[in-house]
């Protein structure tokens, strides 16, 4: 199978229960909820994505084998890597960190470049709508669930939900199994006034936590 790659870089996590870490970003061309097309927003499911996600032709875009696009991560990787054979459950804060982001990158994401990062020495993390099922050997599951999208995916570790959305109430989302509920507020001409929405929203229900897009207040990419 080949992956198309709209780029890759090294930065540091700017939202969600990782915001400061170190990590390569994987982002995967194309989406299930949104063609990334101006000219087909007002008819899409997810109508606020501010990301790029057409196409190859960003730092690092290309398509690639599973071997091949490990190999890049890898080679994005600064210092040394250690290999994933020391029985460490949980995961070592220092274990180079791959995230794959999209777009949709669960409409690409398989078991063979899964075990290609891993062999690499990668802890791998996956950003997802939650509409595809995940595979066996993601260490990181984030969903993003879209209003007036089906989630099929109800269980991982971190639940970030862009407050506010039409259609869509965090409450409906508690009784999912995550280890992290976020608030991160809809970006775009509103956002002062979402970020007060959203602080609010947690000030009155404590499970929530606020996420901040870090990376974009700093920033980085």
């Amino acid at each position: 199978m080949a992956y198309a790659v709209k780029e890759i870089f090294y930065t540091l996590q700017g939202e969600g229960a990782n915001t400061g870490r170190p990590a390569v970003f994987v982002r995967f061309s194309g989406c299930n909820l949104w063609s990334g097309r101006e000219a087909d927003r007002a008819g899409a499911r997810c109508r606020f994505c501010d990301t790029d996600f057409v196409g190859c032709d960003g730092a690092g875009g290309g398509d690639y084998a599973a071997a091949d696009l490990a190999d890049r991560v890898a080679r994005a990787w600064p210092g040394p890597r250690e290999g994933t054979g020391n029985g460490v459950e949980r995961p070592d804060p220092g274990r180079p960190f791959v995230v794959c982001t999209g777009g949709e990158p669960l409409l690409q994401v398989d078991a063979p470049l899964i075990a290609a990062l891993k062999e690499r020495g990668f802890e791998v993390a996956i950003e997802t709508n939650g509409s595809i099922a995940v595979p066996p050997g993601i260490d990181w599951v984030c969903v993003s669930p879209k209003a007036g999208a089906e989630t099929i995916v109800r269980q991982g570790d971190e639940l970030k939900f862009v407050f506010p959305q039409l259609g869509a109430e965090p409450a409906n989302f508690e009784p999912w199994a995550f280890k992290h509920f976020f608030l991160q507020p809809l970006d775009g001409p509103d956002r002062l006034r979402n970020t007060e929405l959203a602080t609010a929203y947690c000030l009155a229900h404590p499970r929530w936590r606020l996420s901040l897009q870090v990376h974009k207040l700093i920033g980085l990419p």
